[in-house]
């Protein structure tokens, strides 16, 4: 069937063509009252003008080649390398006299009657899209160009558009379009399109429309029709298009010239449907618009196709054309790129530098006479001129607008008059330099722009295209031209020069040029144009002279062939003056001797030459530049900052949110107790009040502070106390004991009254009191010395006079600071040193004089209180410091403390447990006694935040009384108080003290390179001296002062916590390389965590590849767009950004999919993919996402730069889908706030910034409500994510294929959330608890299904039903009901803490006397990682604080489940509980004892770590260990509990306890570690995994939340 294709088209067409012609003859035999029947109309496309090949001659058709291209590459690279710089051969080919008249005398209408006709049928200036710069290199210090001779200067060329699917091959090379038809089919005057007809036409009586009621103008271009327009250089401006005429062509406003041919026509177009019209009237022959609007339009075009091919063309060639024979079908016709590019430009040569205007004088009178407008306005500025054609570039509608529209007559008739420049190389200057050009480059050099055309199209050298028609080749330069015009004999001599004398590589168009005869253009040109025409008149089936397409009959014919381009004028000039005698018979030739009216048009202008015309006419306007970046500087500057203004204060906004949050909460926790009132001191020290003051003690207090002073009490107290009257409470307190000498210095105000002024009291030890006072200065001072005196302390004075002198002396808080800083550093160094046996003294002694003067001073009680890290009142202080004293000066010299501190690095535990004696035995008696033992225990317990009743005091004493064997009831002597503790004398040996200063001092010795092993250890918030020789065991090859071992007596060894003693083989971990380690870490590394980072590698590598794939498409496959080449590799990387951003903000959402990722963990699936690490998923998603946003987001501010330096042509070649305005230049601002990509992307950062800053853990802690608020903006910026894509600015939306696949999962598991959340269920219990934690107890509801450490979402009926908060589930699965435990940490909490508790009246039901509870809406269950803690088999559970809720559950389904038997791979669970005092959970102690009631089988090992305590080593605690271990020993629990569960002090060691387990089940491969609680408390379980991990033995895997 496909064969027989072609003859079926061609007989369907030839059927076609003969209906059009029986309806054609049967026209102009339409009975009277019948509608007129139009012949078949011409397309304004030029489709189906050949029926068998309908594409041929169409617009938008590549231009035919009648020989191969010569492109550089043979594909698609301009060609002339090797050839000279068009602008030299422009210069010294091309340019000469003006002035020179026609051999032929032809006319300047002629010449503009050629370039009507280029623009009719020829359309390829447009450049392509995208564009490309092939810039002509401007010669150094080039007279036009470059008179600065500044060089490196280019004129801007862009190449010509082509066809896409062309230019891949040197079989398929580069073609290059024609946007109009060939045929001559009006297009000037209809356009290239039935759309752009009809924006022309008036749609009344088949007319044109006009701009007024004359109709001598067409309508001005309100519709907004896309004329070219390039700003006049006259004016160096953009104006708007609205004030061209509307005419067919895109080009038809260029000059006056050619827009009066186009408002010619489309004058006689009006006068066709006139006449038509009134024919039809006459015959009665009905007819609509839009037949007399063709009808027309068929003789409008006949008129044309007659003058351009009968009289126009022999004109312009100076001879004939071979004559009409006929419609040919098969000849193939579309216009050549020799045509376009060389051949008929050749009337260039002939455009003349002015063009004149003229008109009659007496036109009534037979002695009529042509009047010429002057030549310029140079000699009377208020006349009209001639029109100088450099300066008229695209002004013309206001040119010919002028004299009441007499202009275009005026016009029209010079033209017909004025004789057109010589037919020779010589090209006026007005081409060849000023023509127009764009804002950046406003002039331009005509002749090289069409050297480089040609070069642009591939246009063969000069010698192959004369063969291709025929021609000889030539073999000189001399052959080109025979001429004796000296002119064109040293055009061809410059030409031989620039091309090297090769014959074989010149330019067509400047050798073309160069044969230029006075008939008219040479034998190559001649041929080409020739050839060109009678292509387009023998291939045109509308041609009017074609009988067979039945337009017209053989009367109307020879009509038309009688028309010339007189008559069409004759018809259309409408000024009054005008008279048809005015124009010559042949207006392409002004032949004076012949014609009567060119006699009488003889003028002055004749005699011009070049000198008069460049006397006479307007000069060029120079060469202008343009900065497109020009108003976008501002704005775009401004947008960046404005992006940056708003991140900062979304930072300064959670700043200060957060602080206000922090200081609110912390505003409702209980205020210090404030001093009694003045009655309670020493009545005769009386009080008073320094207005302004400003205490200068290291602390920065308002101008408005008041102080007040305070003296006494005299028995109680020797204290000066200073209160804050404005703020209230105690500002400082002086404790005088001990202090011999006080020193008041005082300096009074210049006023000379001693009332007021500066006081400053000087103590040794102690820093300076120096406050203002403003009254009774001397009264204060007197009573201070007065109340010194009494305490017998010597009080000296002394007056100041300068109070800088007086201030510049003062010893403030922070000197003081200093001066106790250098103390410890100087003594940690001495005890820890090698040399710390040789005593303080020869210490001191050797350090320099500022040192020396640091050791020199001594700490008061409240010092070394602050160094203990105890209060200043504490009984424990007061004994220790006591005891330090030895000279009972109440200070303590370096010496002394040396020496105290001597016993715990250098004492045996003997000596630690006589110093532990004498520190409790308070009256000093040697006898601790039951009360001092009693007094002192529970005073140290207070001190941790525990209570010890006193029956366990009392039992303890008694039991440890029974043990010694004491005969006195009432205490116990040294030896007995050994005797007791002997079996802990090891413990006592390892007795250390903890100093708050140790941590800076330690560093401070570590970076003098002090660094003792033995005797410094550090921890997280302090340094402990102790022992070099404690217990040392050798775990796994490690040397460890402390293991979990020794952590332990046996009594806590009962859950098989216990070290082998036997000899590992991680013991040769000791003999590998800092390498070998490495690598193990890494291997055990991948062991615990090969699934995450198997499947972030991937998601990260698929995220690369999709950024690397978008970012190779736009640098190499989409290289022909054009966008990289004006914003660089910037919208490679923005590109390639966004669809990585598309995939990770899409992604993010399957991170979201709470019930769908629980069911999945159930899976098999959840073996391969940890679906427990959602939450870290989320975060790391988020972090890429925002990684590539900040990319894109910079990316844009440099590409956004870029493309407001561009032309408007480009932009909108690049970006298709934004429209404006000809006259509008797209600035920054219209790019960033008019389209709909820049926008939704300045939106897009907005809200991007607000949610990640919101999301950061200080937001989430402090305003988890506006973190929750702000997160719901997810749904905005998907939202904003669409419409970004929507705007197509770049590409067609991408977004959508990321999104919908996970928008339809996260739809989906939304809508099951939906379906559990519209039940709601009562509350069966609700307690309020110590520590602000609120219990719930509510229904299970049917279907709830769920795993122990799972969690939930709950919203409450009395708050906001639709804002949903997380909580662990605390009750087992096999329990009937579900228990939360929430504590109040925030606005909601705090609300759900108020409305459920029992004592609210509102909760309070007076029918039935009981509780009922707001009820509460539950969505859930959701899994995560501590799901899991069965499937292994050993299950290590940390819990911190409220983190402890997953716990309990897990802990309550492990006892039921090992009580019924069930079997679960887990074999031991240890659950470690850290807890700053148990006080704060006191529920989860409950919860515990049941489990250890029913875990009889020991399948728990439970460990309580109090890290309110100090290490159970130091000194403040050992007793309290020793007290607890003894009391479980008795009682088996807990002396602070009750439970059985091991209670230790101080945080864990996470390191040395996994160590151990390691040793203890070195028969498993995996040890689980679930833990849960704040983020410290996690890092450091995770850091214990890690350092565990590179040991040999079971490998810890660890699952973590933070809360």
């Amino acid at each position: 069937m496909l064969c027989y294709r072609p003859l079926l088209v061609a007989l369907a067409s030839l059927a076609l063509f003969h209906v059009s012609v029986c309806i054609a003859s049967n026209t102009s035999r339409t009975p009277r009252g019948q509608y007129y029947h139009l012949p078949e109309v011409e397309g304004y496309d030029g489709w189906y003008n050949n029926p068998s090949h309908p594409e041929w001659g169409s617009a938008d058709s590549p231009l035919s080649r009648r020989i191969w291209p010569a492109y550089s590459d043979g594909t698609y690279q301009p060609n002339g390398q090797g050839r000279p710089n068009p602008h030299d051969v422009a210069t010294a080919c091309l340019q000469g006299p003006k002035g020179l008249k026609s051999y032929r005398n032809r006319t300047a209408l002629l010449t503009f009657y050629g370039q009507q006709i280029v623009e009719e049928i020829l359309d390829a200036q447009r450049a392509g899209c995208p564009p490309e710069y092939h810039n002509i290199p401007i010669p150094k210090c080039h007279a036009l160009f470059d008179p600065e001779c500044k060089g490196n200067k280019e004129v801007p060329f862009l190449r010509s558009r082509y066809d896409k699917s062309t230019g891949q091959s040197p079989n398929n090379p580069r073609k290059q379009l024609n946007e109009a038809t060939p045929w001559i089919d009006g297009g000037l005057f209809y356009g290239p399109n039935k759309a752009w007809a009809d924006a022309l036409r008036s749609f009344t009586n088949g007319t044109l429309a006009c701009s007024d009621s004359t109709c001598r103008f067409p309508a001005k271009n309100k519709v907004g029709l896309p004329f070219a327009n390039p700003p006049p250089p006259a004016d160096h401006v953009l104006k708007s298009s609205s004030r061209f005429f509307k005419i067919g062509n895109p080009r038809g406003n260029e000059n006056p010239m050619l827009l009066s041919l186009g408002i010619t026509w489309f004058r006689n177009h009006n006068w066709h449907a006139n006449r038509l019209r009134k024919e039809f009237d006459a015959q009665g022959i009905k007819y609509k618009d839009e037949t007399l609007f063709n009808r027309a339009r068929q003789w409008n075009i006949a008129d044309q196709q007659k003058i351009s091919l009968n009289d126009w063309l022999p004109a312009f060639l100076g001879r004939n054309i071979t004559p009409y024979t006929g419609y040919k079908s098969t000849r193939f016709v579309n216009i050549g790129h020799m045509f376009q590019t060389s051949a008929m430009r050749f009337g260039h040569t002939l455009v003349p530098p002015v063009v004149y205007r003229a008109s009659v004088r007496n036109s009534k009178s037979r002695d009529w006479q042509c009047v010429f407008r002057q030549l310029s306005r140079k000699k009377d500025p208020t006349k009209s001129s001639a029109f100088r054609t450099c300066q008229s570039y695209w002004n013309s509608p206001d040119h010919l607008s002028e004299d009441n529209g007499d202009a275009v007559d005026e016009l029209l008739l010079g033209m017909s008059k004025q004789v057109c420049e010589r037919e020779d190389n010589i090209v006026t200057e007005d081409l060849r330099g000023f023509v127009f050009g764009s804002l950046d480059f406003s002039r331009r050099d005509l002749m090289a722009l069409n050297i480089q055309r040609a070069r642009d199209h591939g246009i063969p050298d000069y010698n192959t295209v004369r063969a291709s028609f025929g021609l000889p080749r030539i073999r000189s330069f001399a052959e080109i031209n025979n001429s004796t015009d000296k002119f064109i004999r040293a055009a061809i001599r410059n030409l031989s020069r620039l091309y090297n004398n090769d014959v074989n590589n010149i330019d067509l168009w400047p050798a073309g040029l160069l044969e230029t005869t006075p008939q008219g253009p040479g034998p190559t040109f001649a041929a080409i144009i020739s050839d060109q025409f009678e292509g387009i008149r023998d291939a045109d089936r509308f041609w009017f002279e074609n009988k067979d397409n039945g337009l017209f009959t053989d009367e109307e014919i020879e009509v038309i062939r009688k028309t010339t381009f007189r008559t069409i004028l004759s018809r259309n000039i409408k000024a009054s003056w005008f008279r048809e005698d005015l124009l010559q018979k042949d207006v392409f030739h002004f032949n004076a001797d012949v014609d009567d009216s060119e006699r009488r048009c003889r003028t002055e202008f004749e005699q011009y030459n070049d000198a008069t015309l460049t006397a006479e006419i307007d000069a060029c306007s120079p060469m202008k530049t343009f900065d497109y970046f020009s108003g976008s500087g501002g704005p775009y500057i401004t947008t960046i900052i404005g992006i940056a203004v708003y991140f900062i204060l979304n930072v300064a906004v959670l700043i200060v949110s957060v602080k206000y949050v922090s200081k609110s909460r912390s505003s409702g926790k209980p205020k210090r107790k404030q001093s009694g009132p003045a009655s309670d001191f020493w009545s005769n020290a009386g009080v008073f009040t320094a207005q302004n003051g400003e205490p200068l003690t290291g602390e920065l207090v308002k101008s408005d502070t008041v102080m007040s002073v305070s003296l006494g009490p005299i028995i109680a107290s020797r204290q000066l106390k200073v209160y804050n009257t404005t703020l209230g409470g105690v500002e400082r307190t002086i404790d005088l004991t001990g202090v011999s000498t006080v020193n008041i210095e005082e300096c009074h105000d210049v006023t000379g009254n001693n009332t007021s002024g500066l006081l400053c009291m000087r103590m040794a030890h102690r820093y300076d009191l120096a406050m203002r006072v403003d009254t009774h200065l001397q009264h204060m001072i007197s009573n201070i010395a007065v109340f010194c005196e009494s305490l017998n302390i010597q009080v000296s004075r002394k007056v100041v006079f300068s109070s800088k002198q007086l201030l510049w002396s003062v010893v403030t808080k922070k000197d003081r600071h200093n001066v106790v800083q250098s103390f410890f550093r100087a003594l940690f160094k001495q005890t820890s040193g090698a040399d710390a046996s040789k005593g303080a003294t020869q210490f001191i002694k050797k350090q320099r004089a500022k040192k020396r003067e640091a050791l020199s001073t001594e700490l008061t009680r409240p010092e070394f209180a602050e160094a203990m890290g105890m209060k200043p009142t504490s009984i424990f202080v007061e004994q220790v410091f006591r005891f330090v004293d030895t000279d009972k000066s109440y200070t303590v010299s370096f010496q002394e403390f040396f020496q105290f501190l001597a016993v715990f690095t250098q004492g045996s535990s003997d000596t630690k447990m006589e110093l532990m004696f004498a520190i409790y035995d308070i009256d000093g008696d040697g006898v601790l006694s039951h009360d001092d033992f009693s007094t002192m225990l529970g005073h140290l317990a207070e001190q941790a935040g525990e209570t010890i009743g006193k029956e366990k005091l009392d039992s303890i004493l008694s039991n440890m009384l029974k043990t010694s064997k004491s005969t006195d009831s009432m205490g116990m002597t040294l030896e007995e108080f050994k005797t007791i503790f002997g079996e802990y004398k090891e413990v006592m040996g390892d007795t250390t003290v903890q100093l708050k200063h140790a941590k800076s001092a330690v560093k401070n010795l570590r970076n003098q390179g002090v660094n003792n092993s033995k005797s410094v250890q550090i921890s997280k918030n302090s340094a402990q001296f102790g022992l070099g020789g404690s217990h040392q065991s050798t775990i796994r090859g490690k040397s460890s002062t402390t293991s979990f071992r020794n952590h332990y007596t046996p009594a806590e060894k009962s859950d098989g916590l216990q070290v082998k003693e036997t000899s590992m083989p991680g013991e040769q971990l000791d003999n590998l390389s800092p390498f070998q380690h490495q690598v193990l870490y890494v291997q055990r590394l991948w062991e615990n965590y090969r699934f995450h980072i198997f499947w972030l590698t991937l998601y990260l590598l698929v995220v690369l590849c999709i950024f690397a794939e978008r970012a190779y498409y736009y640098s190499v496959e989409r290289e022909h767009v054009g966008l990289r080449r004006i914003a660089g590799y910037g919208v490679t990387v923005t590109r390639g950004a966004a669809s990585a951003m598309m995939f990770t903000y899409s992604s993010i959402l399957v991170t979201m999919c709470r019930n769908l990722l629980t069911k999945l963990r159930e899976t098999p699936l959840n073996r391969y993919i940890p679906f427990d690490a959602a939450h870290s998923a989320h975060k790391v998603i988020a972090c890429v996402a925002l990684f590539f946003t900040v990319m894109h987001i910079l990316g844009h501010c440099i590409n956004f730069y870029h493309i407001s330096t561009q032309t408007a042509n480009d932009l909108t070649c690049l970006f298709r889908e934004y429209y404006h305005f000809s006259h509008e230049l797209p600035k920054f601002q219209f790019w960033m706030f008019s389209t709909l990509t820049g926008i939704t992307g300045l939106l897009l950062t907005f809200v991007v910034v607000t949610i990640y800053i919101f999301a950061l853990p200080q937001a989430r802690r402090y305003l988890f409500n506006t973190f929750w608020i702000v997160h719901r903006l997810y749904i905005v910026l998907f939202i904003l994510l669409i419409l970004h894509g929507s705007g197509r600015l770049v590409q067609p939306p991408l977004f959508q294929w990321f999104f919908i696949v996970p928008a339809a999962l996260f739809v989906v598991d939304k809508l099951i959330s939906l379906k559990h959340k519209k039940h709601d269920i009562p509350v069966f219990k609700a307690e309020k608890l110590p520590s602000g934690v609120t219990h719930l107890q509510f229904k299970k509801p049917k279907n709830f299904n769920y795993l122990s450490g799972q969690w939930c979402r709950i919203s409450s009926r009395a708050l906001n039903s639709g804002e949903y908060h997380p909580f662990t589930l605390t009750s087992a699965p096999h329990e009937e009901t579900l228990d939360l435990y929430i504590r109040a940490v925030g606005p909601w909490t705090e609300n759900i803490r108020q409305i459920y508790d029992p004592e609210n009246p509102k909760n309070q039901n007076t029918e039935n006397k009981g509780l009922t509870f707001p009820r509460i809406y539950l969505d859930g269950p959701f899994g995560e990682g501590h799901q899991d803690w069965y499937k292994y088999d050993i299950a290590v559970l940390v819990g911190g604080g409220i983190g402890v809720t997953p716990f309990a559950s897990i802990l309550k389904d492990l006892v039921c489940k090992k009580q019924s038997k069930v079997q679960i791979p887990c074999k031991k669970v240890y659950f470690f509980w850290v807890t700053k005092t148990q006080k704060q959970f006191e529920w989860l102690t409950e919860i515990i004892k049941q489990v250890e009631q029913q875990d009889d089988q020991k399948f728990t090992g439970i460990h309580i770590f109090i890290t309110q305590f100090y290490q159970k080593f130091d000194i403040r605690t050992i007793m309290l260990y020793i007290c607890e271990r003894h009391f479980q020993k008795i009682s088996k629990q807990s002396l602070f509990t009750g439970l059985k569960s091991t209670v230790h002090f101080g945080r864990p060691q996470f390191d040395k306890m996994f160590d151990s387990l390691q040793d203890i089940h070195d028969d498993v491969a995996q040890i689980g570690t679930f833990s849960c609680g704040p983020p410290p408390m996690t890092r450091s379980v995770e850091a214990a995994c890690v350092a565990a991990n590179q040991n040999e033995g079971p490998v810890f895997f660890h699952h973590y939340e933070n809360f």
